[in-house]
């Protein structure tokens, strides 16, 4: 039996390597560790099937060193000791081996602490792959160790050329005439998962009868209808659940939301990934309308790290029900875009004199600090002074939301600021 297409079709250059132009492009980053042989020790970011494993291959190949790859679900310390051993016994040559670790957000802390000695050592050059936030999943000691590096999701265009690529170079579509008339629905399919793109045009491919094959929009979703009911949770789906979660909550339907929770308790999701997503929609979402639900769902982070599976799905209940039933509000979110915004577009204006430091007696003799008022020498705690750089004097970022919390912030600071809101 032939390897699948996704497999038949992996690169061994880099000039053959699609997507990751900022990295392995000309004057990309691991392009110029790979002409210079200096290669560090790495963790690659990115989603599914954008091609970290590729790269992982590539770097061993062009630089002719040995690779050993290990997967964080199926391994250990004791699998991780063996490959270091083994390197260690292999002469000088060995000692510059590459070691791959698929999915390496899943090692604990201890499996990540048995690969300090041989990192800092230079025993082996760590290759390590990940779908989650290193900052996150790796521990501080060995992400120190390690250059990170971003990939991005593939383009339209890069998937495009991948299949095109495919059909030129592959016997087996050659020898079927494949012929790929309409793309719209092979590259939905995809969710920009190059390796999902090449599996699932073999498929179809495969439910075709005749010479030439031709691949249209109709033959895609009837080829695989029946396998996108499933949840998978390194996938299209994973991203779909997720999302319908999210919304879910930000639309206050507990109902729905407990629905796709058990859509992913089921699928054997990470609960850490969900209770992180947990925590990012209660500030983005609910924010100043329930400023105590940005507390439920930090609660809800730390409980489910401890505990896991099953028990954590009651405290993901628990707290998605909370969330989704909280008043809403997205001020807190768009008004650091905006503040962000203003600040791409203005660039970095001087802070106004009176509130600048003043540590140093020339800081002093210069004005720095002059004319400050200490807000808590007035009445109220509160004093009229400008804050905001000169040229941005009377900007609003912050706009409080509709609801009771924010309604009395509204009132709390029209109150005080009555110069600034008169000016409105």
């Amino acid at each position: 039996m032939s390897a699948p297409l996704a497999e038949r079709m992996r690169p061994r250059t880099l000039d053959d390597y699609i997507g990751q132009e900022h990295l392995t492009g000309e004057g990309g980053v691991l392009r110029r560790a790979m002409d210079t042989g200096n290669v560090p020790s790495m963790i690659l970011w990115g989603p599914p099937g954008v091609g970290k494993t590729t790269l992982a291959h590539i770097l061993s190949q062009g630089l002719k060193r040995p690779f050993h790859a290990l997967s964080a679900i199926h391994s250990g310390v004791k699998e991780v000791r063996e490959v270091i051993e083994s390197v260690r016994g292999g002469g000088l040559f060995a000692q510059s081996a590459i070691l791959f670790i698929d999915e390496i957000h899943r090692f604990s802390k201890s499996q990540q602490d048995s690969l300090l000695a041989a990192v800092e050592r230079g025993t082996i050059t760590l290759v390590g792959a990940t779908t989650e936030n290193p900052s996150f999943e790796v521990n501080s000691a060995l992400l120190s160790r390690c250059q990170v590096y971003v990939l991005k999701p593939l383009t339209a265009e890069h998937l495009r050329n991948l299949a095109e690529r495919a059909l030129e170079r592959d016997h087996d579509m050659q020898q079927r005439q494949v012929r790929i008339d309409e793309y719209e629905a092979l590259l939905r399919m995809s969710g920009g998962d190059a390796r999902r793109l090449l599996n699932v045009l073999e498929l179809v491919v495969n439910t075709l009868q005749g010479r030439p094959a031709v691949v249209t929009n109709a033959a895609v979703t009837e080829a695989i209808q029946q396998n996108m009911a499933r949840y998978d949770k390194t996938g299209e789906m994973h991203y779909d659940i997720i999302s319908a979660f999210i919304k879910s909550i930000r639309g206050s339907d507990p109902d729905a939301a407990v629905y796709y929770l058990a859509r992913m308790v089921e699928g054997g999701e990470d609960p850490r990934f969900i209770a992180r997503r947990l925590l990012i929609l209660a500030a983005e979402d609910v924010g100043l309308a329930n400023p105590n639900a940005l507390l439920m769902a930090e609660a809800t982070f730390q409980a489910v790290q401890v505990i896991g599976w099953p028990e954590s799905r009651i405290i993901l209940s628990q707290c998605a029900i909370y969330l989704a039933t909280s008043p809403k509000s997205n001020s807190a979110y768009m008004a650091i875009e905006d503040a962000i915004r203003v600040v791409k577009e203005r660039g970095d204006l001087p802070v106004p004199m009176h509130l600048r430091n003043a540590p140093t007696g020339l800081m002093k003799d210069l004005g720095y600090g002059v004319g400050y008022h200490y807000a808590h020498n007035y009445e109220g705690n509160f004093v009229n002074q400008e804050y905001l750089p000169d040229a941005l004097s009377g900007e609003i970022f912050y706009q409080p939301g509709d609801n009771t919390r924010e309604n009395q912030i509204r009132t709390w600071l029209t109150e005080r600021w009555k110069p600034r809101a008169e000016e409105e």
